[in-house]
């Protein structure tokens, strides 16, 4: 056994045993969880800095997408299969099944890490509340049976650096920190 599948079998072996737990877990790992809490930071970054939050909100929503896109493209390539379909005695708890066929890279983890990224280089105050986020939603996927650690692992390295190297362009290319810093520019 590997260590990756050990430890995929430490995390999913927490399931199962609480169903509060296994539902928190779900809940985080559903992506309109944080669609009223996300509306209302877009509101509160608009209402701060409304140029920045057009241009970079526009930003950040292409980049995500680009990386889901990607995430989706990958799995095809690399052909991992769900570990809640490989593995035998393991607690998926997916209703309904877990999830697509391929697990590698995580989309979940992709995606949170593409937004932490962006928003920790452009505010980086704000990680203290992204990644710790970003860090629940990955070990949601693999408590939930439906990813490997190698997988979130994976889907934040590759969701980090477009996030960050997006933001870097938007600072560097676009002045909206210049508009801010020098208002009589």
């Amino acid at each position: 056994m590997s260590w990756d599948e050990s430890l995929f079998r430490a995390i999913n072996g927490l399931a199962g045993h609480a169903s509060i737990i296994d539902q928190f877990f779900l809940i985080v790992g559903n992506r309109s969880t944080f669609y009223i809490p996300l509306a209302l930071a877009i509101i509160y970054w608009i209402w701060s800095n409304r140029r920045e939050a057009l241009l970079g909100g526009a930003i950040l929503g292409g980049v995500i997408g680009l990386v889901d896109l990607l995430s989706g493209q990958l799995k095809w390539v690399v052909e991992r299969v769900r570990p809640c379909r490989a593995l035998s005695n393991i607690v998926a708890v997916e209703p309904g099944g877990c999830g697509g066929l391929f697990s590698f890279p995580s989309s979940h983890a992709m995606n949170t890490a593409t937004a932490a990224a962006f928003l920790h280089v452009l505010y980086p105050r704000s990680g203290w509340v992204s990644w710790p986020l970003v860090g629940l939603i990955g070990f949601s996927r693999v408590y939930v049976g439906a990813h490997y650690v190698t997988d979130v692992l994976g889907g934040w390295m590759i969701g980090g650096l477009f996030g960050a190297g997006a933001a870097w362009l938007l600072l560097r290319f676009s002045g909206v920190r210049a508009s801010r810093e020098n208002p009589a520019v």
